[in-house]
């Protein structure tokens, strides 16, 4: 498979999650926009579950913000490098994150620096 075809692919693909995702914060942000109830009070079961449901909201918008950076790479013609080296990313890495935006090896390198308490930032993917 060309790099053009591994694009179009996995443009289809983000594309899908994509929509799928706009589905699932449209459907939590109105269900949770019915569940007000200013009267709750700490230890209520239904505030403990409308916060472990906002708490979902942010990670499925996270999500979706991934997925719209990378079909912006797409767009530009970037997808696929790695934004740390500049590297071509693994395809296979791609085929099971298609929004990854570094390689396998940068990622390891950023995940260490996190465990070692270190915010990766741009300045640090200097070489």
């Amino acid at each position: 498979m060309n790099r053009e075809e591994l694009v179009d692919r996995e443009r289809i693909k983000l594309e899908a999650g994509r929509t799928d995702l706009e589905a699932k914060i449209q459907h939590l942000g109105e269900w949770l926009k019915s569940e007000v109830d200013i009267d709750a009070e700490e230890g209520d079961p239904d505030l403990f579950e409308r916060e472990k449901n906002l708490a979902l909201l942010n990670t499925l918008e996270r999500r979706l913000e991934q997925i719209n950076s990378a079909l912006r790479a797409i767009s530009k013609g970037l997808y696929g490098v790695c934004e740390r080296c500049g590297q071509p990313i693994d395809p296979a890495r791609l085929e099971v994150k298609p929004d990854a935006t570094l390689c396998l090896k940068c990622q390891q390198d950023v995940e260490r620096l996190v465990r070692r308490g270190l915010a990766p930032t741009q300045i640090d993917w200097e070489r």
